[in-house]
């Protein structure tokens, strides 16, 4: 376990004898001050949050596939759900952090009278007035379950490997869930409406659920600096899930902070800012940053009057003077988000200076230089500008290790690059590039090709390719997977149903631009040069079929195989909603027989094929049919677990290791 160290040490302000008990409670009341939030331009207004009749909401996750979201308002079988607790592991590793607090607070245990920081890097670690100490019992159970979020201010240093991972799992589960959640609720707002109407908010949706639930994360404690299991350079599209994740903890405001009466020294403290673009007065030059203060604008984001030293930028003041560092998060407009723009963590900054200046519109405005700290990742934002313009303008932005701009030959509808500066191995360009697998003649008869639906414009809920997928269909409006399921039936040739079916999304082929490239980690890996959203298709991971007899044959030449039926069934992972509703089912239906074919990749393949293992991968293998109906001969399809930004390796899970030669089921 890593060093927690308690930041919210600062004592409470030693009142005057002079003054009477009811003078200095007036005194104190009167200098808390009002918290207006600066409201960012490119953020979704706060009024449209769900209105529920209830504080707590009714909602039921019913096992049956036609309703896996039901609406607590006209559900009779709505079943009240109650807040989990937290996991065994969740509690020891608090428990750790706060045996580390106690042994840290002790050694200032005879220390008394006024904080003096002589160092304005020291971080802030200063003894805490026992007056001021909670008891581990009372801040361990009863400040988890309520709403408010915690004063307490502490920095995570020195994390372990195993803990490192511990909580970047926490992260990318609570991330999938929120992902999950929000698409569920958009998807049944739009079977309500029957398409019609202002869009559900299922970000907002999704975020209330799991706050009810007690799975936001870090409501417990403010985290000074990095938070764990946070990466520089993830992405994320919405505002509140940002929140979720405890990275910045204000759905509007650009300033998160600890608020003066919160404070235990009644001096606000600022913890991470979001960067917009939204202050004209505004300066960004990457590392370094001129942040312009809240206040003084109005509904138009207008300047109108001169901003105040107070509220968040008091906070920024205070945390320049105590050293301690902020998270940027940087809001940027993106073409091909959910909502037009994305927010992307950038890791640490310091401030440095602050200053009262006239803006350009001639109103007086604070403003801070933020300086990002050495020792970091590079910049999200920086990588999707080179994503950017990797796209357009390949060989200006990087005129060395081009080595194909397209080894598919135009087999795919976008290019797939191969890239490599390392070495000169050039193995990818020997392969033929393979679009999709190759099965048996007999795998198209034996299983019967059956009949199509007979839908004309759109697939209906109660048509036939409907009811093979046991009533419900797995993706929604936008082609976006809404939960795994062991085998998928989309609408194929004997259906008369137009290919802008939203049952037609794997057959499509690759609609992003993909990049093979040489790491010295894992040897050959994929990236892609979009950002792909989360339940998004990839690509099918494609081969020539082997019986179990010729696959025997293949090995003993040594050719390089991949065995179907041994990839993790990360699938049911993907809209696992236990964590919330306790009736919910994993999906059985319809079911598949053990596979018994493999996939010989020695001369054949496609970009999935170099895709690297990884036991947390960011990408699933899903079941899919649709050119026949033989449950024998499965295609196997690669959708998102998670957002994946640009130049980001994706990867998957191989499985375990085959049980008599040691090996993962593909053989490089």
């Amino acid at each position: 376990m890593g060093s927690l160290i308690d930041l919210n040490l600062f004592p409470d302000p030693i009142p005057d004898p002079t003054t009477s008990t009811a003078a200095a409670a007036a005194a104190v009341t009167a200098i808390v001050p009002k918290i207006e939030p600066k409201l960012e331009p490119l953020d979704e207004p706060p009024h449209q949050f769900p209105h529920f009749s209830s504080p707590n909401p009714i909602i039921s996750f019913n096992s049956q596939p036609n309703t896996p979201f039901s609406d607590p308002n006209t559900d009779p079988n709505a079943l009240s759900q109650t807040p989990e607790n937290n996991s065994t592991e969740e509690n020891d590793v608090y428990s750790e952090f706060y045996r580390v607090s106690e042994l840290f607070l002790s050694a200032f245990g005879n220390q008394s009278g006024d904080v003096h920081v002589s160092d304005p890097d020291s971080r802030a670690i200063v003894p805490v007035p026992a007056e001021n100490q909670l008891s581990v019992d009372v801040v361990s159970s009863s400040s988890r379950r309520r709403n408010a979020r915690s004063s307490e201010l502490v920095r995570i240093t020195d994390l372990k490997l195993e803990d490192q991972r511990y909580f970047r799992d926490v992260v990318r589960r609570t991330r999938m869930l929120y992902d999950s959640l929000r698409i569920f609720w958009v998807a049944e707002e739009e079977k309500r409406r029957g398409g019609l109407g202002r869009q559900a908010r299922g970000d907002l949706k999704a975020a209330q659920v799991l706050k009810d639930n007690g799975l936001w994360l870090n409501r417990d404690k403010r985290v000074v600096g990095s938070i764990p299991g946070v990466h520089i350079g993830d992405l994320f599209f919405f505002r509140m899930e940002l929140c979720v994740v405890g990275l910045h903890g204000q759905p509007q405001a650009g300033i998160d902070y600890v608020t003066a009466s919160q404070s235990s020294n009644g001096e606000p403290i600022a913890t991470s800012v979001i960067v917009s673009g939204g202050y004209e007065d505004d300066e960004d030059r990457g590392d370094v940053i001129i942040y312009t203060g809240q206040g003084g604008q109005d509904k138009h984001n207008r300047q109108c009057v001169h901003q105040k030293l107070e509220r968040g930028n008091l906070a920024l003041e205070r945390s320049m003077h105590y050293g301690i560092e902020v998270r940027v998060i940087r809001g940027l407009r993106y073409h091909g988000s959910l909502n037009g723009k994305v927010y992307v963590y950038d890791g640490l900054y310091r401030i440095i200076d602050s200053w009262f200046d006239v803006g350009k519109s001639g109103f007086g405005v604070y403003k801070f230089k933020l300086i990002r700290m050495d020792g970091q990742p590079e910049m999200g934002s920086a990588i999707l500008r080179f994503a950017d313009n990797l796209r357009t303008r390949p060989l200006t932005v990087r005129p060395m290790g081009n080595i194909s701009f397209d080894i598919s030959m135009k087999k795919e509808k976008v290019p797939v690059f191969l890239y490599n500066d390392i070495d000169s191995d050039h193995t990818p360009l020997y392969f033929e590039y393979l679009v999709t697998t190759v099965f048996p003649p007999y795998a198209y008869y034996q299983g019967g090709n059956g009949s199509g639906c007979e839908c004309v414009s759109e697939c209906l809920d109660d048509c036939l390719c409907a009811l093979k997928n046991g009533g419900e269909f797995a993706y929604d409006r936008n082609g976006i997977l809404l939960r795994g399921k062991p085998l998928i039936f989309e609408c194929g040739t004997h259906c008369r149903c137009p290919p802008t079916c939203r049952n037609r999304v794997s057959q499509k082929g690759v609609t992003n631009r993909f990049e093979v490239f040489r790491s010295r980690e894992t040897g050959w890996g994929v990236r892609s040069l979009d950002l792909i959203q989360a339940g998004a298709f990839i690509c099918e991971y494609a081969g020539v079929v082997l019986t179990r007899d010729q696959a025997e044959v293949f090995t003993m030449n040594g050719d390089k195989l991949v065995y179907p039926n041994r990839f993790a069934e990360r699938w049911a992972e993907w809209g696992d909603l236990t964590r919330i509703f306790s009736d919910y089912v994993r999906p059985a239906y319809p079911s598949i027989p053990p596979l018994d074919f493999a996939f010989d990749v020695s001369r054949m393949r496609n970009v999935a094929c170099y895709m690297s293992h990884s036991s947390t991968p960011n990408v699933l293998v899903q079941f899919v049919l649709y050119d026949h109906n033989n449950l024998l001969f499965p295609h196997i399809m690669l959708f998102a677990m998670e957002n994946i930004p640009p130049l980001r390796e994706i990867s998957l899970d191989y499985g375990v290791a085959d049980e008599w030669l040691g090996k993962l089921r593909i053989c490089n």
